[in-house]
């Protein structure tokens, strides 16, 4: 497998930090002197404001550049951390899946793309998508767009069973539309010590998928939830902070983590 990489960040239920990680991680990866794209492919365009970019007024996004409307080095955007740009979301990615329903190829518009800028893409080390909370077209975009996947997993009762779910659509995947996709890791996040449920589901997480189950745990830390609002990632806005130290750890793992072949879970 080369070193560069398109990962999903994927998890179908939401609240579960997907989009906190794709900021923090890819941002500690740049500060630690890779250099990455974000794509924002949540309608909601979470990722995208929390770079401190619009997801309302600007034509240069997402939606655009899967319509064909603008050329993708149109869409890339610099943000204020050296090494990460972005291709922001918009509200009008809602509706692609009504507009494209006649398109019987619109599962690959994304990888098509991207496979027709190597070029230009080919200076980041990760790109890294930012999917919706659903197992929708645009997830289905990602997951085929893609060569790996980082799955959050919130450490709290019914994750375990949610997963279940999203390693049978990725098998899916696998099987009709993308056979090389693996799964990078798995990712515990919102982990609190205190609580026996959360060291419960890291034993019950790490039973099921084994060494996929990265050793960094991102704790609740309000940190984190305060960052977006200023538009910057938390490893930027208090690098101090326990949610931004566990973040820079994550990418050293992240770096250093041998890409080992993923069992299929289900």
């Amino acid at each position: 497998m080369s070193s560069k990489s398109t990962i999903a960040v994927i998890n179908q239920k939401g609240g579960v930090g997907k989009t906190t990680t794709v900021i923090n991680l890819a941002a500690s990866l740049s500060i630690l002197g890779q250099n990455n794209l974000i794509i924002d492919l949540d309608p909601q365009g979470n990722a995208t404001t929390g770079l401190g970019k619009s997801n309302i007024n600007n034509n240069n996004n997402i939606y655009n550049l899967l319509i064909k409307k603008i050329k993708l080095s149109e869409a890339i955007q610099s943000t204020e951390v050296k090494n990460l740009d972005v291709v922001g979301s918009n509200v009008n990615l809602s509706g692609l899946e009504v507009e494209t329903a006649n398109d019987s190829n619109r599962a690959f518009v994304l990888k098509e793309l991207l496979a027709e800028e190597k070029n230009l893409l080919s200076k980041y080390d990760n790109i890294f998508i930012d999917c919706p909370p659903s197992l929708s077209l645009l997830t289905i975009m990602a997951l085929v767009a893609s060569d790996e996947l980082l799955v959050p997993l919130q450490t709290e009762f019914f994750a375990l069973e949610g997963i279940t779910q999203l390693v049978k659509t990725i098998d899916r995947i696998k099987d009709k539309l993308n056979p090389e996709l693996q799964v990078r890791g798995i990712l515990l996040t919102m982990f609190d010590k205190r609580n026996k449920l959360s060291s419960q589901v890291d034993r019950e997480a790490r039973n099921y998928f084994k060494e996929k189950v990265y050793l960094t745990v991102i704790p609740r830390n309000v940190r984190l939830s305060e960052a977006p609002s200023h538009g910057m990632p938390c490893v930027v806005y208090d690098k101090s902070c326990l949610g931004s130290q566990s973040y820079l750890k994550l990418a050293q793992e992240f770096i250093s983590k041998k890409n080992i072949g993923v069992e299929s879970a289900a």
